[in-house]
């Protein structure tokens, strides 16, 4: 999943062009490797440099072989998209760079191919104290990606529309939510109290908008690895989304909207709460700056007392298998996830660190961004799709079954038995 703040967006033709070719042909070379004078240059690509400010992300890498003086890094830029394709190709090839950034829903096939280096393991070697990472990503009990800044997905609400529906406090429950949601709707017009995309060719919904209601209350869809869509936390998340549907509280045309819809009917004033990215921020303030909103932790199963797990998605970071030079590669990782770094990395991205101990710099941040850490650091990330085979296919397949629930074509549990059985097929 490509994570952009659009406000940092620098994509410039020209450069990109020519990055991505150097990154083809470097995917297909061995230039990194060690000098004569017992140097070593590992090559480095990400999508990260071109979403940052021009040249910031160079200045973080200059001071890692300031520090490290044998070991020079070679950064291959380029936007999300040429990166992940030529990533892609690489692993497939083993000629993946040394270290590479890395989207979670890549991990799963990249780990399986062998292409990606078993980290639990550089960390040992390395004397790594994982207690500081934030989360790891894992397959069979061993971490393939590090996730090294985050973005986060709380809940979104309208302050104006909460007021003008006689809502005093921002939900915190379940309970709260369905009531607020109701009282928005009930406010008159096209204003309904939460929106749900839905559609099934970007399926992203699944993740960010129907599952984090369980990840919220701690709850799990998976069971040792496996798919557990029958369990009673699974089934009181769709039986709780249908209840908002029965009582009309979701914004019309939730079958065939996409992320986009959903931030622009938030922004216009025609939803009242929404799930979203942090990310979004500054876009819907740009958009609309008198719109009057405040971000929150996801609601939880009333009586609820655990921390709270929210969505997210990640700068993920990994080592080459066959990179000659994993310890050299390993420090790079290490570097970029000590507490001083990250929280650098960190404030120029607008997301949040990896390393727990780290803390962005909010000065010239939307105060919105200090709200939303909070909560971040009060709960825990969470995303099982993060790391699951064909982790898109899997989100289809449920908001395929969740549809038939929402327009009355099947019950929950028929709903749940399919897709459990549809996913049990992908995740062996």
């Amino acid at each position: 999943m490509a994570v952009r703040s659009t406000h940092l967006r620098r994509l410039l033709a020209a450069a990109t062009a020519t990055v991505t070719l150097a990154f083809g042909a470097a995917c297909g070379s061995s230039s990194s490797g060690d000098s004569g004078d017992g140097t070593v240059t590992l090559e480095f690509a990400q999508w990260w440099g071109a979403e940052l400010p021009d040249g910031e992300f160079d200045k973080l890498i200059d001071d890692f072989t300031a520090q490290n003086p044998t070991i020079k890094v070679k950064l291959l830029s380029a936007p999300y998209a040429s990166t992940k394709q030529q990533l892609l190709t690489g692993a497939a090839s083993k000629t993946l760079p040394d270290v590479v950034g890395l989207d979670g829903a890549w991990v799963n096939d990249f780990a399986k191919q062998g292409a990606i280096a078993d980290m639990s393991a550089l960390m040992k070697d390395a004397g790594y104290d994982e207690s500081q990472l934030a989360s790891q990503v894992q397959l069979d009990g061993k971490t393939y990606m590090i996730p090294v800044v985050n973005f986060v997905y709380p809940l979104f609400v309208n302050k104006d529309l909460l007021t003008k529906a006689g809502v005093a406090e921002v939900p915190s429950t379940r309970t709260e939510f369905l009531d607020a949601a109701k009282k928005i709707s009930a406010t008159g017009g096209d204003v309904k109290g939460w929106a749900l995309p839905l559609d099934t060719a970007v399926p992203n919904g699944v993740q960010n908008d129907v599952m984090s209601w369980l990840w919220a209350s701690g709850g799990s869809m998976l069971a040792d690895g496996k798919p557990n869509l029958t369990s009673d936390g699974v089934r009181s998340t769709v039986e709780y989304v249908k209840s908002l549907n029965d009582a009309g509280v979701i914004a019309a045309g939730s079958l065939t909207m996409k992320e986009q819809d959903k931030v622009e009917k938030f922004s216009n004033g025609q939803v009242g709460m929404m799930i979203d990215s942090l990310a979004h921020i500054n876009l819907i303030k740009e958009s609309q700056p008198d719109l009057d909103f405040t971000v929150a932790a996801l609601p939880a199963v009333d009586g609820y007392t655990g921390k709270r797990g929210i969505p997210y998605a990640s700068w993920g970071i990994g080592v080459s298998n066959s990179t000659e030079h994993k310890a050299e590669a390993f420090k790079l990782v290490s570097y970029l996830m000590s507490q001083e770094t990250n929280a650098t990395l960190s404030t120029m991205a607008n997301g949040f660190p990896g390393n727990k101990n780290a803390e962005p710099d909010f000065t010239d941040s939307d105060p919105l961004f200090k709200t939303a850490f909070d909560i971040y650091q009060a709960g825990y990330p969470a995303n099982e799709f993060v790391g699951l085979p064909k982790s898109e296919d899997l989100m289809r397949s449920f908001d395929e079954q969740l549809q038939l629930v929402l327009t009355g074509k099947s019950s929950v549990d028929d709903a749940l038995a399919a897709a459990q059985q549809d996913w049990s097929s992908v995740i062996e």
